[in-house]
C-alpha cells in the first residue's frame, strides 16, 4: 500500500472518529440528558470532521464524501458495538462490507487521467 493510500485511509479513520464521535456526544447530551457540555463537545468534533476531510489527497469533494459515506456506515456500527454494546447481525456486517468495497472502488481504483 503506497503512502498516499495509507495517508488517505488514516484520514478516513480520523474523520470517522470525529464525525461519529461528535454525533454520539450530541446524542448523549440530548437523548441521554447529559447536558450542554456534551453537546458542545459534539459540535466541536463535528466541526473538526469538516476540516479533516479537506486533508484528503484527492481534490474531488464529491468523491471524498461519497467514499466517506461507506466509512461512516461501517464506523457507526463499530462505534455502536464499542460505546453502546450494540450487536450487529449478519445483514449489518454484509451491508458494511458492501459499503467498504464501494470505498475501495471509489477511492483507489486505477483511473486514466
Amino acid at each position: 500500500m503506497g503512502m498516499t493510500v495509507l495517508r488517505s485511509v488514516m484520514l478516513f479513520v480520523v474523520a470517522a472518529f470525529a464525525e461519529i464521535g461528535g454525533a454520539w456526544l450530541v446524542w448523549q447530551g440530548v437523548r441521554e440528558h447529559k447536558g450542554l457540555l456534551w453537546v458542545g463537545a459534539g459540535v466541536l468534533a463535528l466541526g473538526a470532521y469538516g476540516f479533516v476531510a479537506t486533508l484528503q489527497p484527492d481534490a474531488n469533494f464529491g468523491r471524498i464524501l461519497a467514499a466517506y459515506g461507506g466509512i461512516f456506515v461501517a464506523g457507526s456500527l463499530a462505534w455502536g458495538m464499542v460505546a453502546d454494546g450494540f450487536r450487529p447481525d449478519r445483514y449489518d456486517y454484509f451491508g458494511a462490507a458492501i459499503c467498504l468495497i464501494g470505498v475501495v472502488v471509489i477511492m483507489y481504483a486505477p483511473r486514466s487521467v
